[in-house]
């Protein structure tokens, strides 16, 4: 029994041992690094007007569709049963248009998203290899983003890599 307990206990010591080295943490600001690179302003001020666009052209199909259902309230008592059934499928076809219109631009695999995949996923791409080679050369075990840690309440200013990360980048 006394061995069992000399095992488990030296087990316990060695493993204490090795979670006591100390890691190197550093932090950065991911939202002041993007807000500091010209490639993301650039990138970010294209998906605004391509968003700006598509919204126009949403927009013009729904007063469409408004409109068609405006003119058929007014109309309705003037109208066939054959010529109400056709104006109402035309409202709902619109006004599908106008879901599916939206669905193909901001929807969970439309262009937007594609289009904001193709823009930025470059430029996080670029960050993400900028933090991993100061990592590497400052010898960093660990890099957390302060911008998304609501967790953290205080954080020294000698643990903030993030200009060192711009510079890596090339930026001012």
């Amino acid at each position: 029994m006394k061995k069992i307990l000399f095992i488990l206990f030296a087990a316990l010591m060695s493993c204490g041992a090795m979670m006591a080295k100390d890691q190197t943490v550093a932090y950065i600001d991911l939202q002041y690094i993007l807000k500091n690179l010209p490639q993301y302003e650039t990138a970010n001020d294209q998906l605004n007007m391509i968003s700006k666009r598509w919204q126009k052209e949403i927009e013009a199909l729904e007063q469409e569709a408004r409109l068609l259902a405006q003119n058929y309230q007014t109309e309705q008592i003037f109208l066939t049963d054959d010529m109400r059934r056709r104006r109402e499928e035309e409202i709902v076809k619109k006004e599908q248009e106008v879901l599916e219109l939206k669905r193909k631009y901001f929807g969970q695999d439309g262009e937007y998203y594609k289009k904001r995949e193709a823009l930025i996923k470059p430029i996080q791409d670029e960050i993400y290899a900028a933090i991993q080679g100061l990592a590497e050369e400052k010898r960093i075990d660990i890099v957390r983003d302060r911008s998304a840690d609501p967790a953290l309440i205080y954080m020294s200013s000698k643990l903030d890599i993030s200009d060192q990360v711009l510079r890596k980048l090339g930026a001012k």
